[in-house]
């Protein structure tokens, strides 16, 4: 033979380096992507482009060329002028482990419904993420108070009675983030003070339980209980709130630590 194979490595070089620089071009694009649908995160349930725009840090002709992609993928839905978040994210949602049969969120379903029943009051189940709690259940009770919590919704660890069950349980890196970060003053009630705020703490590992009194809202006291698990930290947390005016939640102690204790029983079976 007289010809020669032309080698193949730099061809494999040349495919590896498109590849490579495809990919850096396609991250920021996906970044920026999901910045505006977190850009819906405390907003209402539309938003101009421009607002989408303002909240992810883009700019608007990029917000709009990729909301444009997200309507294509059921992401977001257009209405008008407007962009909501579209039902494909509720799908999606709905498929994380703590939503899905026999997760968090399936095994407690029963034991808040008893709890509402025994206590009448608003019941909520959260889990920790980082320094603030995530809503996964509200269930009203017959209480006209308008609560500011939403399922998916978060609230400052520090300050509301979830929070500071969890934290309780949750050991001192969890409490240590929390501290560092701030403590958040969202009324006049909210511990401010850190050396009075580890001191409620220890309260709350000692009693097992955690109250909200007027801190998240005014108006509105709650008492937590945590969902321990097998290595005893928190997995997540129960609580009974209602109108401070006609509410004392130490009533409600014992129904809210049952529910607590009900739901880490099935949840680790």
């Amino acid at each position: 033979m007289t010809g020669t194979l032309a080698p193949e490595a730099p061809h494999r070089a040349i495919e590896g380096g498109t590849d490579v620089e495809a990919e850096k071009q396609a991250t920021p694009s996906v970044m920026k992507a999901l910045q505006l649908l977190d850009a819906f995160r405390g907003a209402g349930p539309t938003l101009g482009v421009s607002e989408i725009a303002r909240r992810a840090g883009v700019p608007k002709s990029t917000a709009f060329r990729l909301l444009t992609h997200l309507e294509q993928g059921g992401y977001v839905e257009r209405i008008g002028r407007d962009y909501c978040l579209g039902r494909h994210l509720f799908e999606l949602g709905n498929s994380v482990p703590i939503c899905r049969p026999r997760g968090l969120r399936d095994v407690a379903a029963p034991h808040l419904g008893q709890l509402l029943v025994r206590t009448q009051r608003l019941v909520n189940l959260a889990v920790l993420e980082g320094t603030e709690v995530v809503y996964l259940e509200k269930i009203h009770g017959q209480d006209p108070l308008q609560v500011a919590s939403t399922v998916g919704g978060r609230m400052p660890a520090s300050c509301s009675a979830l929070g500071k069950a969890m934290l309780a349980f949750n050991g001192r890196d969890a409490i240590r983030a929390v501290l560092e970060g701030g403590l958040v003053r969202r009324t006049r009630y909210s511990v401010a003070d850190p050396a009075r705020f580890l001191q409620e703490l220890s309260r709350v590992h000692a009693e097992g339980v955690a109250y909200d009194r007027e801190e998240i809202q005014l108006g509105l006291v709650c008492v937590a209980a945590p969902v321990l698990g097998p290595d005893g930290r928190a997995v997540a947390a129960v609580s009974a709130s209602g109108p401070a005016t006609r509410f004392n939640p130490a009533t409600v102690v014992a129904e809210v630590r049952r529910t607590a204790d009900a739901i880490a029983r099935d949840y680790r079976g």
